[in-house]
């Protein structure tokens, strides 16, 4: 029977929406919006959640982007117990050197600029998945972001916000950015429209590709030999190619190529997966973040129920030590292909780091060891510290895991999410990110920009996270599906970067032992620490470092900086932009919640 945790009673801004017909959650109404008109038309998960994340493109510019990269987990109504990954993040250049890179005097990979980019995945992971596993066409897919790119999206406060704080860089260097994005010259206000035909123009031209074939998989199929092959790698290559400004203030040419863009597939990789209260939790193998959630969970496990929860000064407090030490894990070993993901999930490793825990907050960085190969410690900068070029601003702590943007473009990127479970039993969950209008610029014809994944790179030869051509690097995208008895009962995500894994690790607290409902779990106060490099530029940490928001009460508060835990209270509501799908297999019920916070994220359903 669960537990019931703090805050399980309170009223929630929203009700958890309940039905049987299918669930779309996301972080903006209006891909919520296409994913469930989808489903209404007869489409299925995998229909939805491609028209939504397209749709993301162009109401989150932002935030994500066609030119970044996406990770999905999903489980298919065939085959519900097996899940899979989809894998849409690009490796870096065949020219992405350390020695390149350190001949051009930087000292880690820039924040903003073509140097930082890998080769852009998520377009090609949309369309596998939509040409594997859904039904529509394709031009019925796109409907949705051409309509809002052709015609016009609602400017957000935050959109608005991020083009102001880099309008002297569009100005300045980025002309084309300037030109896209603050028509006129002026940064538009929040709620006007914002028109994006050049993107519109790609999509179409995406269509257009396999309109003279008449089967749906070779139309499909068209369209990502046009996306890799045509236009759209032909015209980005060559403008990175261009020296500009990059976030360590120098002029630099990117490196990515055509042959770059041809060269890369996405697809499906098997999830690391462990068992925690009787689910299985699925997530990315360790070339992303995701075993960070796994790793904390097997930390967690030994602990009775009525200690784990995130809103007591106990349960807080081991959630934090928990992180920490996943975290430094991941820091010293996650990266590579072969790590030891089976020792870095067993019961024995867990143990070791367990007893580590004390009763009061750690403030150095304590990875542990894998056998057989060398711990590599990244460098550890604490923020003041950190130096850049004039002008680029220092991303506050209080706002971590939000975008916060330098003056030159500098970012720790956020993101976008989206879940989708249909009356079948399929269900996806997916976070696209990176190619934020801030990345690089602009390049014309496009409409969109280059990503910047490649800052999660070193550039030091014996990282397991270090650049090297044809890598993949450590992503921070962090999809989460959950299975019991074989069967998906719930997908959920967040934005934050480094704080993805960790704003999710209160909510699955909450749901499989506190007694939370979805949206009782989503809007009750979360945490995280910043006791662990960034994995986005500057790359600095802070030392026993915890942000919390203020509604965990100045009770929970007070007690955790009396533990040692040096706390960045962040506002009412400022962490986390979960949302969250579910399904009962034994009765077809389906349920859906979203985020609150920043008044932008929607369920629906029926």
């Amino acid at each position: 029977m669960s537990t019931t945790f703090t805050h399980a009673t309170a009223d929630t801004t929203r009700p958890t929406l309940e039905g049987r017909f299918g669930m779309s959650a996301s972080t903006h109404w209006l891909a919520t919006a296409a994913a469930q008109a989808v489903l209404e038309r007869g489409g299925n998960a995998f229909d939805a959640a491609t028209a939504g994340a397209f749709v993301l493109h162009v109401v989150e510019p932002h935030l994500n982007g066609p030119g970044g990269d996406m990770t999905g987990v999903f489980a298919t109504a065939e085959e519900p117990s097996s899940p899979r990954i989809l894998m849409g993040q690009g490796p870096a250049p065949a020219a992405a050197t350390i020695e390149h890179y350190r001949g051009l005097g930087l000292e880690t990979v820039p924040g903003a600029g073509a140097l930082a980019a890998a080769v852009p995945g998520a377009v090609d992971a949309w369309l596998v998945l939509l040409r594997d596993h859904g039904t529509w066409e394709l031009s019925e897919v796109l409907e949705f972001a051409i309509d809002l790119a052709e015609h016009g999206a609602p400017v957000l406060d935050r959109i608005a916000a991020t083009i102001r704080s880099v309008a002297g860089l569009f100005t300045q260097h980025w002309p084309t950015s300037a030109a896209l994005w603050m028509p006129d010259g002026i940064v538009p206000a929040a709620g006007t429209l914002m028109r994006n035909p050049e993107y519109a123009g790609v999509l179409r031209g995406l269509i257009a590709a396999g309109a003279d074939t008449g089967d749906r998989a070779a139309q499909i199929d068209a369209a990502r030999a046009e996306w890799k092959t045509g236009r759209v790698a032909q015209k980005a290559a060559a403008f990175a190619a261009s020296p500009h400004r990059h976030s360590d203030g120098g002029e630099h040419a990117g490196v990515i190529t055509a042959e770059d863009f041809a060269a890369f597939d996405a697809g499906y990789e098997a999830p690391a997966t462990v068992e925690f209260r009787g689910h299985t939790i699925a997530k990315t193998p360790a070339w992303g973040q995701g075993p960070v959630l796994l790793q904390a969970l097997k930390i967690l496990e030994a602990y009775d129920d009525t200690e784990l929860d995130p809103g007591t000064e106990r349960g807080a407090h081991l959630v934090l030590e928990a992180l920490k030490l996943a975290l430094a894990d991941r820091d010293a070993h996650y990266g590579h292909d072969d790590v030891d993901l089976d020792h870095l999930l067993s019961a024995e490793h867990a143990a070791a780091r367990r007893a580590l825990i004390g009763e009061t907050a750690a403030v150095d960085f304590r990875p542990g060891d894998l056998p057989g190969r060398e711990t590599v410690l990244p460098p550890l900068r604490e923020a003041g510290d950190a130096e850049g070029p004039a002008g680029v601003g220092e991303p506050t702590v209080s706002r971590a895991g939000e975008q916060t943007v330098g003056a030159d473009g500098a970012s720790r990127g956020d993101t976008c999410h989206i879940d989708v479970v249909d009356r079948w039993g399929n269900m996806i969950s997916a976070t696209p990110s990176g190619g934020w209008l801030q990345s690089s610029p602009a390049i014309p014809g496009l409409g969109f920009c280059l990503g910047t994944r490649l800052q999660m790179t070193w550039l030091d030869e014996r990282s397991p996270s270090r650049l090297e051509p044809g890598r993949r690097p450590r992503t921070t995208l962090s999809p989460t599906l959950v299975l019991t008895d074989g069967q998906p009962v719930m997908a959920m995500g967040t934005p934050g970067g480094d704080q993805q894994d960790q704003w999710q690790l209160p909510l699955l607290l909450r749901l499989l032992i506190g007694g939370h409902t979805p949206q009782q779990a989503i809007d009750a106060p979360s945490l995280h620490t910043t006791s662990a490099p960034g994995s986005f530029w500057p790359r600095t940490w802070e030392p026993g470092g915890a942000v919390v928001e203020d509604r965990l009460g100045e009770e929970v508060i007070r007690g955790l900086e009396r533990r040692g835990h040096r706390v960045t209270r962040a506002g009412e509501w400022s962490l986390g932009r979960l949302s969250v799908v579910t399904r009962d297999p034994q009765t077809g019920r389906l349920a859906a919640a979203a985020n609150p916070r920043g008044a932008q994220g929607y369920a629906a359903g029926r």
